[in-house]
């Protein structure tokens, strides 16, 4: 649906209040678009992101309650991204390969940490793969630029999240439950110092890979291999969620 066609159907069954929210918080749309396109390759545009944005917050007007526990920029703000993450994957332009590396490094990790007991270190899961550390490295950069890693993505299979509707790429919209945001909180707690700070520096901080690069005292590209290598090492940790949990 168009966005023209859902302002035509707002209109027609919104609320006055719903749009002074709307007209509010606009800005918001933008601002999130932008924060994302920093992430992102150059072929997706801005005016993309942002009408996907806009029906996002179309939509959250139409259904935010305070009953929910949140203010509506909050509410609004996840709605808003994960409108544009659902647009950005339907566009399809990851190619396969990258997926199929990025589920290699995780499955490394994770045997290489179970075997010894201990972190993996990019050598070692560098031999694990087979490969040499600058061509493992090439496949974390490629892996971070390929895809939106988001710590929201990771539901209970270690994959996409699942929205309140049934399966979804919506980010923050369905984490299945407690018990998994619980068991996620503690594996990131547990990850090496410096993925934990990258991965703070990057969500909580908002700050993006050269700003964070300028922190750390590595270039830009070092920070993306270190944040795919953080996202992997959860992916990998978390796998087996479903089955320790007796599910």
């Amino acid at each position: 649906m168009t966005l023209a066609k859902n302002l035509g159907i707002y209109h027609q069954s919104g609320v006055k209040s719903s749009s002074e929210l709307i007209e509010a918080h606009a800005p918001l749309v933008k601002k999130i678009a932008l924060h994302l396109l920093a992430r992102l390759p150059a072929s997706v545009q801005l005016d993309d992101l942002m009408q996907a944005g806009m029906i996002g917050l179309l939509e959250a007007a139409q259904r935010y309650s305070s009953a929910k526990g949140a203010t509506f920029e909050t509410y609004a703000g996840i709605r808003i991204r994960g409108a544009m993450v659902d647009e950005i994957r339907k566009g399809d332009w990851v190619p396969r390969s990258v997926h199929r590396n990025a589920r290699r490094v995780a499955q490394a990790i994770k045997a290489v940490e179970n075997r010894t007991g201990n972190e993996a270190q990019d050598a070692d899961v560098a031999e694990e793969l087979g490969m040499a550390l600058s061509e493992y490295h090439a496949i974390l950069t490629d892996a971070n630029s390929g895809r939106l890693f988001s710590l929201d993505e990771l539901n209970e299979s270690g994959d996409l999240p699942i929205e309140e509707t049934g399966a979804s790429d919506n980010p923050l919209d369905g984490l299945a439950s407690a018990s998994f945001r619980s068991t996620l909180a503690a594996a990131i707690e547990q990850l090496p110092e410096r993925e934990k700070l990258v991965l703070s520096l990057y969500y909580q901080e908002e700050l993006n890979l050269k700003e964070i690069g300028a922190v750390l005292g590595v270039s830009e590209s070092r920070v993306s291999q270190i944040h795919s290598q953080a996202a992997l090492r959860l992916r990998g940790r978390l796998s087996e969620w479903r089955h320790e949990d007796g599910r």
